[in-house]
């Protein structure tokens, strides 16, 4: 595996963002200025380019980063090197809003939606991402939805599973992109997460379904969205389970 750091939420380069595993390389760009999706159209190119690299050469790339959206720059990269995976998603949120239906706005709260499709002309196009079917995504220890985002999931062909207890049968056939967004875990053991929810589950728990996955061997890539604010030591909550998962 090889450790790529993203230090970035959205389209705001973090310096000091504090992350759970030592990175080997790191991926940053010279954003222009204006549109936060052209911005991030850029940064998430240079994403997919280290990725596409690193998984031509024999490796599984761990993508860590300080959001959601990094995740088409990790399938667009994928994608490029000739991989074609389905999606297992880890988040205690849906990520499935869109522009029409967001009431907070936050770019971040749309990650998975654009994966599947939604409004490709924002970035996947830019990217040359192609959509991932619905059917091919698992969403995973999410609880906390917004009233759109709970009916898209009722129509939707999105399998919805529990973290707790997660296991290798049902999941889709190929390689799998394995997303974690850290705030699936518990709000109440990791300080400083940017949109903590109630319930979930531990490190631990989160660390044994992780190891279910990578035992199918089928983990194309792995990326892990800090997603707390820098400056409350958040990733020594999470350091050891990961590191012990991915040796």
């Amino acid at each position: 595996m090889t450790i790529i750091s993203v230090p970035y939420h959205l389209d705001e380069y973090l310096p000091d963002l504090d992350l759970p595993l030592q990175p080997g390389q790191a991926v940053a760009a010279g954003l222009p200025a204006g549109d936060p999706w052209e911005r991030m159209a850029v940064l998430q190119s240079a994403v997919a380019g280290t990725v596409a690299g690193d998984v031509a050469s024999g490796a599984c790339p761990v993508v860590m980063s300080g959001d959601c959206n990094t995740s088409a720059g990790i399938m667009a990269g994928l994608q490029r090197a000739g991989v074609d995976p389905a999606i297992v998603w880890f988040d205690a949120h849906g990520d499935v809003q869109t522009l029409e239906t967001t009431t907070s706005g936050y770019l971040g709260g749309l990650a998975l939606r654009l994966l599947a499709g939604y409004r490709p002309e924002l970035i996947a196009a830019r990217l040359g991402l192609r959509p991932v079917p619905e059917d091919r995504i698992v969403l995973a220890g999410a609880r906390d939805l917004d009233p759109p985002e709970v009916t898209y999931l009722a129509g939707a062909q999105i399998t919805r599973r529990e973290v707790v207890g997660l296991s290798a049968a049902g999941l889709p056939d190929g390689p799998l992109y394995v997303h974690v967004d850290l705030d699936v875990i518990n709000g109440a053991g990791l300080p400083g997460l940017r949109f903590p929810a109630p319930g979930g589950p531990d490190a631990a728990q989160l660390a044994d379904a992780l190891r279910v996955l990578l035992a199918t061997g089928r983990v194309a890539a792995l990326g892990l969205a800090c997603s707390w604010h820098p400056g409350h030591a958040s990733a020594r909550h999470v350091a050891a389970q990961l590191s012990a998962v991915l040796e």
